[in-house]
Formats: structure tokens, sequence, C-alpha cells
């Protein structure tokens, strides 16, 4: 019976992953064949992905290096339909079945690509003097769905590139407004579902976009920084002479114990490698807004109350000796007491999977290994690395354990990225490719003798204007 059963979960991951294939490739309008080859070569590489024309030089790859970069180039990619077709996927999600999404941005450095334009300032920390926290390139934003227990595996979802003139946190709402609707269409979240949690890092104005998502259908989970001071709800005001009444309560210092009252929840749990873990909980907080603050200048009308929920998370010890150090976070629902405070911080440790994928999409499949020079060709990169680690996300039920000898084995449960993509060649000569075989042609004439092409023109690295004060950082 048990055979059975493998042969038709089988049968349907192979059915699953030759079906977003078919996609992938009908969602390229101009230079399919040699973007989608592309593709392949990435997953069926060797090793890790260094170079472009390294890849021309795959099996897989029947085309030329001067085409691989035509179509980069040129080449056309329906970004709306492969998003649409990314949501339809079945996704990770926790015991409960609750629908978590992480949101990060990953840097593409190109500190010494002057010819490139629209590149900012990306944090990220620089080798050379281990000082600058910042290094010139373009910043990705990226979603992905989060399983529930510990994993490598995420379910990547969108990318979006953030701009010199772009307002990160408009972006931020824009995009997960944007995602919501994709996932409606696909029938992952309905009516009467519980709300999608967005999980956040520091670096988001996560009041600001409480606020800004007031009217969907989400939860917001972000750190906040520890210096930071909340308010009370206000009470009545006191004294028998009338005046407008006050909007703020009392002083929440982050950092001032003595300002704490009674938490709504608290729960101590044992954690395997954090000790002793104490959270607590305080409800219907909120913070003083100023309009000098990032993002609430130009706000029509007074500024609002947006309420939320404290968490402050204790550890016992931290891996390797490392003394800890205060966590908060700010969960956009007010009511502490609807929370299950320990489960919480637990999908806010879920959120470093996300890291494991930007390592993996990064070391291995060479995410900000091409040296392009405009940022429309980025994209198309960008895209076609996050198809191709959805496809070993997919291969992941077809996959055996190639390991290393010195390597323990594992379960197919418990398959990494970096194994299922040792063995993707065979499953590739299982379902075939979409591409059509190229057609033989001689090299072209190359550049003219005697013509030199103009320098091309610089570009200052940009600086977002938007970013004067982020408050939640």
């Amino acid at each position: 019976m048990s055979s059975v059963v493998h042969a038709a979960a089988h049968r349907s991951a192979l059915a699953e992953l030759s079906s977003f294939r078919m996609e992938l490739y009908e969602a390229m309008p101009s230079r399919a064949d040699a973007l989608f080859e592309l593709v392949d070569a990435v997953l069926c590489a060797a090793g890790p992905v260094v170079s472009l024309p390294e890849l021309s030089l795959e099996a897989v790859h029947r085309r030329g290096r001067g085409a691989m970069y035509d179509a980069l180039a040129n080449g056309r990619i329906d970004i709306g339909r492969l998003q649409l077709a990314l949501a339809g996927l079945e996704l990770p999600r926790g015991a409960d079945r609750q629908l978590s999404i992480a949101v990060d941005v990953t840097p593409w450095p190109r500190p010494d690509a002057e010819c490139s334009p629209q590149r900012l300032h990306c944090y990220r920390p620089c080798r050379c003097d281990g000082v600058r926290q910042t290094i010139p390139g373009w910043p990705y934003q990226v979603a992905a769905a989060l399983g529930g227990g510990r994993s490598s595996w995420t379910g990547v979802l969108d990318a979006v590139r953030i701009g010199p003139d772009d307002d990160p946190t408009e972006v931020t709402a824009a995009q997960i407004h944007d995602l919501l609707e994709r996932l409606r269409k696909a029938g992952q979240w309905r009516e009467g579902d519980p709300k999608v949690l967005f999980v956040l890092d520091s670096g988001y104005d996560v009041v600001r976009l409480t606020w800004l998502l007031r009217d969907e259908p989400v939860r917001l989970l972000g750190r906040i920084r520890a210096d930071r001071v909340m308010r009370h709800p206000a009470g009545r005001r006191k004294g028998p002479t009338p005046g407008r009444q006050p909007r703020h309560g009392e002083e929440f210092r982050l950092a001032d114990a003595a300002t704490h009252p009674s938490p709504v929840q608290e729960s101590a749990t044992r954690h395997d490698r954090f000790g002793t873990v104490t959270a607590r909980c305080w409800g219907r907080l909120h913070p003083k807004l100023e309009r000098r603050q990032g993002g609430w200048a130009n706000h029509d009308g007074e500024l609002p109350i947006v309420e939320g929920t404290l968490v402050h998370l204790a550890v016992e010890h931290l891996p390797g000796n490392r003394d800890p150090k205060p966590l908060w976070l700010w969960h956009s629902v007010p009511d502490a007491a609807a929370h299950d405070v320990d489960r919480l911080w637990r999908i806010f440790l879920r959120r470093f999977d996300l890291e494991h994928t930007f390592r993996f999409l990064k070391q291995t499949l060479g995410l900000t290994r091409p040296r392009l020079r405009h940022p429309e060709q980025a994209d198309r990169w960008v895209w076609l690395v996050l198809t191709a680690y959805t496809q070993l996300r997919l291969a992941r039920p077809l996959s055996a354990d190639l390991r290393r000898p010195w390597e323990k084995p594992l379960t197919p449960d418990l398959l990494t990225p970096g194994r299922v993509r040792r063995g993707y060649h065979r499953i590739r000569r299982l379902i075939g490719t979409p591409a059509r075989t190229p057609k033989a042609a001689r090299p072209g004439p190359g550049r003219p003798q005697g013509r030199t092409s103009t320098p091309a023109p610089r570009h200052p690295v940009g600086k977002n204007q938007q970013k004067k004060d982020n408050p939640s950082a």
C-alpha cells in the first residue's frame, strides 16, 4: 500500500513540476528558448554558479554565450504571469495552516559599476575597512512563505527592486497589497480564513505599515529598536477646567523597566538553543508620531493613533556564548489577550529561514554573480534565479539523497536545496524541455573595423530622500 501511495505522490510531483516549467516557458514572450535554457543551466551546473560564460558551457545550454547575453538584454518576461503562477503553488504553512510570509531586502552589490543607473546605498557591511555599513548596489525586496519547523526551504512569491525615488514603506505596502490580491485569485486565502501574517525584521517602519494596511486582512509582526518610547491609551482630562482631551497616556520606555506595568501575558518555555525563553506582552500601546518622522510629513489631517501589542523576549543564552540582548517585537493587533505569545516569537524565529534562502540564491545559484550593466537586465536574471529555486522546491519529492561521503544521510522530507540540485539533471531528463532546438547559424561579423564606441555615461549612487528617520529600525 505504501508503494502505491509513494508512486501516486511521485506522479503528482512530476506533473506539478512539468506544469510549472511549461508556465515559465509561456511567460517568456521574447527569447524564450535562450532564457529557459539559461535556467536549466543554473539548475544542472555541477557546482556553484560563478559566471554567465561558464553557464553557456553546460550541456543543457545548447546556444552560445552571445544568445545568452542577447536574451538578458532584449528578452521579455511576463512578471505578472509568473507571480500568479508562484502564488498558485502549494505553499509552506504552519501546523495550524497559518500562512506566514517573511519580507526582507537583500542587496546586489555593485560598488564599482559607475555606468549602472538606479543604484542605492544598500545596508551591508563593507569588507574594505569593516567600518562602513553600506555598499552601492541594487536592493531587492523578496517575499517568501515560511514553514512551521526548522527548514532551509521557503516558498518565494515575489521580488521588487527598490529605486532611488521610491519610499521603501510605500513600496512594501504596495507589494503586500498586490500579493494578497494574487493569493485571493489563486485560492490560497479566502474570506473567513485567518489573516495573513507578515514577518519583518528591523529597518521597516512597521507602525506606518500597520496604518497603510489597516483595511487589508493582514497582521504584521516586526522587530523594533530597544530604545523606543511608546504610550498607553489616554485617560480623561484631570481637573474641572474645560479643554481638549489628551491623546497620549503615560510613557512606556522600552529601555526602562520601571515604566513597565504588569504584562497582560507571560510565558516561560525551554528552547534547545536559547535555554529558558521568557516572553511578555502588553497591549494597546502606540508611539507618539511626529511629522518630522519619515513618511508622516505629507499626512493629511491629524496624525493617527496606531495601536499594537509589544512583545518582549528574554533568553538565557545565545549560541557562541554571546551576551543576550533585549528583543522587542511589535504586533499590529492591539488586543494582547487574544495572542498566543509563545507562538508569536517562534514564528518570528522562522523569519531567519529567508536568510538561508538568500545565502543559497547568492552562493550557489549565483543571484549576484553576473556583472550586468542595466537594472532591467538584473531584474530578468533575478526572476530566472527565483524560478530555478522554485523548481528545486517542486522537485524535492522526486530527489534521492546524493550525499558526499562525509555528509549525514537525510530523509526525503529533510533534503536541502543543495542536495536536490545535485540530482536535478536526472529529473530534467525525465520531464524534458519545451525549449526548441537551436538553428544552425554562422558567427556574426562583429564590430566594424575602425569604429570605436563612445564612453558610457556615468551615474552617481542615488540617495533615497524618504529615509530621513525610520522610527522602527
